[in-house]
């Protein structure tokens, strides 16, 4: 969590002086020093410090205690003390949220109703790049002789995009899909 209240500080250009004094605006002061010990992991964050930071940050307490850096390596081990193993970020932040429980039943279906999404984003990036395709084909020989006009730009921009956009969607569909077999296997 720590990083996370550096992260979002930073993000809101805010210094740790200036979160301070909001805070302390907001009748829950907490010294930049306090502040700056808990960014560096000296000094634990009590919830009530978690909703006046996560409030001032424009964000939520579940967003702070789920948030994992970029750089962080893949855990060896559980997000938290007490967890599953196997938790990701993001079923995480839907415990946290409330939106699921980490039951084996409740993982599963949670697990599930990610697949089906990812299948219907997939589905729609798959039909906007073949309705980008559909309109590149009925240019035809233009779309060649006019390669650089930017209409025709535009175009090959939204195919490389969409491109992009399905490439990451399957990728995140055969890991879910992988994720929720071994769920299965573990059940």
């Amino acid at each position: 969590m720590s990083d996370a209240i550096t992260h979002y500080r930073q993000l809101r250009e805010l210094t740790i002086d200036e979160l301070a004094y909001v805070l302390l605006m907001l009748d829950h002061p907490i010294s930049a020093d306090a502040l700056a010990e808990m960014e560096r992991c000296a000094r634990p964050v009590t919830v009530d410090d978690l909703v006046a930071i996560a409030y001032v940050l424009d964000t939520t307490p579940a967003v702070l205690l789920s948030h994992i850096p970029i750089d962080i390596p893949e855990p060896e081990g559980p997000f938290g003390t007490g967890l599953p193993s196997d938790v990701d970020q993001a079923e995480l932040r839907a415990w946290l949220e409330g939106k699921t429980t980490l039951d084996p039943e409740s993982r599963l279906s949670w697990w599930k109703e990610r697949v089906a999404r990812l299948r219907v984003r997939a589905a729609h990036h798959e039909e906007q790049l073949q309705g980008a395709y559909a309109e590149l084909r009925e240019l035809g020989d233009l779309a060649i002789q006019e390669e650089d006009a930017p209409p025709v730009q535009r175009l090959q921009w939204r195919i490389q995009d969409g491109e992009h956009a399905l490439n990451q969607s399957e990728v995140a569909l055969a890991l879910t899909e992988h994720r929720l077999d071994n769920l299965r296997g573990d059940a």
